[in-house]
C-alpha cells in the first residue's frame, strides 16, 4: 500500500475538500482519499504509486494548486495492525 500526501493551495472549505477527492477518485483507482482544508493537505491510499504527472494534471483541473508531493510505503496502524505484520 503506497500514502500519497499532497500539498495543495486554494482549499477554503469542505466543498473545496469535496472537489479535490472527486477528482482523485474519477482518476486513479485508490482504496481513500481525504482532504484537510484547514491543514491544506489530500492524503491518498493506493494499492500502487500514482502518477505525478496525472496528479499534477488532475489537481489543477479543480482550479486548485499542488504544491508538493510525498509517497511512502503505508502499513496499517490500530490494534488490527498489532496482529500479522
Amino acid at each position: 500500500m503506497i500514502k500519497t500526501t499532497l500539498r495543495i493551495g486554494g482549499m477554503m472549505c469542505g466543498m473545496c475538500e469535496a472537489h479535490v477527492n472527486d477528482a482523485i477518485r474519477a482518476r486513479f483507482n485508490v482504496k481513500k482519499v481525504t482532504s484537510s482544508h484547514a491543514k491544506g493537505e489530500c492524503v491518498i491510499l493506493s494499492e500502487e504509486a500514482l502518477d505525478e504527472t496525472a496528479l499534477r494534471a488532475a489537481i489543477a483541473g479543480t482550479g486548485y494548486e499542488l504544491k508538493s508531493l510525498n509517497s511512502e510505503k503505508y502499513k496499517k496502524k490500530g490494534f488490527l495492525g498489532l496482529f500479522g505484520g
